[in-house]
């Protein structure tokens, strides 16, 4: 499941547009970032996830974080400052079989466009003329339908899908969705067909109509706990609007339902998502964010799992990462970044009330110190693509140091955690090769 913050400038403290993702999948779906550059094309199709599509001469310059199976993105931005993120939404229209993957409309939404605006009408007519569908899921059958959150240096929409339909508003101050619709009667724009077909196919009042009720399936909605997170973040946004920083939206993007925390009694509620087994079986896979101010662009990443567990580090689009993802699959690989981080970040949720809070501490320190510099540097128009290589490239050998130190430490730590908790976290480490 995933949760999805947009701040336009007028809601923020320095007058930002603020985006931010946590991207959650199943517990071994690594996740891959790329910089993808402006590229030229002879092609006449793009081998998509499940797929082919139409190519184009020319694609933007991008920077995606993916599962490493598909050809899409979870969350990505382009050259031009146009960001977008997906959820799954689960509703009464049938999920087909064929189809486009939302993760790969959003990439390709990247690649084409050159505004929020243009990225909206580009995604409306994949979702109308070609349809959403597929399999989102490695390693078992999953399908839904997909809400968007898309924006700019100047201006954010939210997009949300119920098979061919859909309804966009514009977002005035801020706006979160996470796995459930959340448009009801006060839409922008919307398919003609929209309340027509809610009305004569899923019974629905035309006189009191709402997209959100319509056309819900309420079982998977209800369970996947996507209203109560979503009333989590926008509460939390509303209490600070006009005074939102960049700061606050990594505060929420690390929370949990209840504090003080352990991944074992956590749950669907959760921003910050733990793999808990068959009711929580999911886990955040990489967490993003994008800081937009008139041409310049700074996204934060932690191109790792569990945000409580990570360091957001600063990355741009021409540079270079200096991280190990060659070759990523679901299997583990003790020299692939994010599968490194993993094994240190499951043995931690093994001794999380024993060892948790000091291993945040540690990490952020060293995230404040290096971050405090990046944006101050940022926000006055003086953040270069060396200075920002060089802090990255400092911050990454920090987190190479503090995984070195952690790691020895909890091979030789024994932790209480609940028999079945042990016992689900050893059952994906099995199947991903972790010992």
């Amino acid at each position: 499941m995933c949760d999805i913050l947009v701040v336009t400038p007028s809601a923020s403290k320095n007058k930002l547009m603020l985006f931010g993702k946590n991207s959650d999948r199943d517990p071994n779906e690594a996740q891959v970032v790329e910089i993808i550059p402006r590229t030229r094309h002879e092609e006449e199709y793009v081998k998509l996830t499940n797929m082919v599509y139409p190519q184009v001469k020319e694609t933007y310059a991008v920077l995606i974080s993916k599962p490493w199976w598909i050809y899409g993105a979870e969350m990505g931005v382009n050259e031009y400052g146009v960001v977008i993120g997906n959820v799954a939404v689960f509703t009464k229209e049938p999920y087909r079989e064929k189809g486009m993957l939302g993760m790969d409309m959003l990439r390709l939404a990247l690649e084409r466009t050159r505004s929020a605006r243009e990225a909206l009408k580009f995604l409306i007519k994949l979702v109308e003329e070609v349809g959403q569908g597929g399999n989102y899921s490695y390693e078992k059958k999953f399908r839904y339908h997909n809400s968007f959150i898309i924006a700019d240096r100047s201006e954010a929409w939210v997009l949300e899908t119920a098979g061919i339909y859909w309804s966009a508003k514009r977002i005035r101050d801020f706006y979160t969705i996470s796995n459930a619709l959340t448009i009801r009667n006060d839409w922008d724009i919307a398919h003609d067909e929209l309340v027509k077909h809610g009305v004569s196919k899923h019974g629905c009042s035309r006189d009191n109509f709402s997209f959100a009720d319509c056309y819900s399936d309420k079982i998977y909605t209800r369970l996947v706990h996507g209203r109560e997170r979503r009333t989590t973040t926008f509460k939390y946004l509303a209490s600070k609007t006009g005074e939102i920083t960049v700061w606050d939206i990594m505060s929420i993007l690390r929370s949990h339902s209840l504090e003080p925390y352990n991944p074992a009694k956590g749950s669907m509620k959760d921003i910050c998502m733990h793999y808990g087994g068959l009711l929580r079986p999911s886990q955040t896979a990489s967490s993003m964010i994008t800081m937009i101010k008139e041409n310049r662009i700074l996204n934060l990443i932690t191109g790792t799992s569990n945000p409580c567990l990570s360091i957001y580090k600063p990355v741009i689009l021409d540079i270079k990462l200096p991280f190990n993802l060659a070759n990523t699959t679901n299997k583990y690989d003790p020299e692939n970044y994010w599968w490194k981080q993993e094994k240190l970040h499951r043995k931690l949720q093994l001794c999380y009330t024993e060892l948790a809070h000091s291993y945040r501490e540690e990490i952020m320190k060293i995230e404040k110190k290096y971050l405090e510099e990046t944006i101050y540097l940022f926000l006055k128009n003086s953040l270069t693509a060396e200075k920002t290589t060089s802090i990255l490239n400092e911050m990454y050998g920090e987190e190479v140091r503090i995984y070195n130190k952690w790691i020895s430490m909890l091979m030789k730590t024994k932790c209480r955690a609940p028999i079945m908790y042990r016992f689900r976290i050893k059952r994906i480490n099995r199947k991903a090769g972790i010992n």
